[in-house]
């Protein structure tokens, strides 16, 4: 059975290349266009691992990240930042809020599939 990954970006083209390279190494794709759509998916579905961008209209990646782990549900749910977004304190932020790794675009899809599966072993 795969692994169902959901990705959330509001990046149209971001969201086909992480389908693309996703479904390539055999995970089930889910996505969302932002936080909120984001939190609306998760009412629907449970995927093994979460990535997110951080900077998104209407709820951005913090917020989203926060919604994910205040439902017992979602809570143990790996969540992998991936974002344009190198900055220290942000990636701080991120981790208190409940992220599990950080991971900087334009992504290498051999090395976002690894820490995937690293994540949801």
């Amino acid at each position: 059975m795969s692994k169902k990954i959901l990705t959330v970006d509001d990046s149209k083209t971001m969201r086909q290349m992480l389908e693309v390279a996703l479904t390539a190494a055999g995970f089930e794709v889910v996505q969302a266009g932002d936080g909120l759509e984001g939190l609306e998916t998760l009412e629907m579905t449970t995927p093994d691992v979460i990535v997110t961008d951080i900077n998104m209209p209407r709820m951005d990646g913090f917020g989203f990240i926060e919604g994910v782990r205040t439902h017992e549900r979602h809570r143990a749910i790996p969540i992998l930042v991936l974002t344009t977004e190198s900055d220290a304190e942000k990636k701080e932020r991120a981790r208190r809020a409940g992220a599990t790794g950080w991971i900087v675009k334009p992504f290498d899809p051999a090395k976002l599939v690894s820490a995937i599966k690293r994540v949801s072993a």
